[in-house]
């Protein structure tokens, strides 16, 4: 038998000579059950962190050595300690640094309404997959373009921290829409066509070396679990949709 190493294939490129890459991990947090099928954009309520499969699987593809970020909401706290109570990094929660940059939309005076009765008194907007078009501001909260505004500008500055090194985000499906958006060269509404479950992980990663930058896409809405159909109920709306049994449905 030949002692040759044999390299296994990861489906992503090594590193190029003279180029530094800043890994970024997004992890949407765990589904919220209390929410009464209501709206919650920023409205502070817990998650369920029972399934201790789909926690374990995530954990193993997260990098052991990074430097973790969440929202001011305690639901991506309480799925980032469950992340670290799975082994996804040697750290505690006072490692998790708390940005609300990296919060869910805040959708002002719609927080609260019943979530069918909303969409079902509103014209249907095919292009938006969300509460409403990108530019629409909730009255008394944000538009998804300021989502986006605010997660850009987050990325540019934590960037520029931690060149070169892992970072996890544990955010919302909002921002993480609006993270792909921006290292694809899109504009805003586009990140809107992105379906992001429950506890997904979403890589992206930049790229800088001779003056020039850009971004590569390992991976977006990844679910290790999913070979397991008992754990379908990852997937909660986070728009328009409406429950189902399974993803499938």
């Amino acid at each position: 038998m030949s002692n040759r190493k044999v390299q296994i294939a990861t489906g992503v490129p090594p590193q190029p000579a003279g180029v530094e890459i800043t890994r970024w991990w997004w992890v949407r947090h765990a589904p919220v059950r209390v929410d009464q099928g209501r709206i919650y954009g920023q409205t502070d309520l817990p998650c369920d962190c029972s399934d201790t499969v789909v926690f374990g699987a995530v954990a193993r593809i997260l990098p052991r050595q990074a430097t973790w970020y969440a929202s001011q909401l305690q639901r991506t706290h309480q799925t980032a300690r469950a992340l670290f109570a799975a082994g996804a990094a040697p750290a505690t929660p006072a490692t998790l640094t708390q940005d609300e940059a990296f919060a869910e939309q805040h959708l002002g005076a719609w927080q609260g309404r019943n979530r069918a009765e909303f969409f079902a008194s509103r014209a249907p907007e095919i292009g938006s997959y969300w509460f409403a078009p990108a530019e629409e501001r909730a009255p008394g909260g944000e538009s998804f373009i300021d989502v986006f505004e605010r997660v850009r500008a987050a990325i540019l500055r934590i960037n520029a921290l931690h060149r070169g090194g892992d970072i996890v985000v544990v955010s919302h499906g909002g921002p993480i829409k609006a993270a792909i958006a921006h290292a694809l060269g899109l504009e805003a509404r586009a990140g809107l066509a992105f379906a992001i479950d429950n506890c997904s992980v979403t890589r992206l990663d930049h790229l800088a070396g001779a003056g020039e930058i850009g971004w590569r896409v390992p991976m977006i809405n990844q679910q290790p679990w999913i070979a397991d159909p008992s754990h379908a109920t990852m997937h909660q709306p986070a728009g328009p949709e409406i429950a189902t049994p399974t993803k499938l449905a």
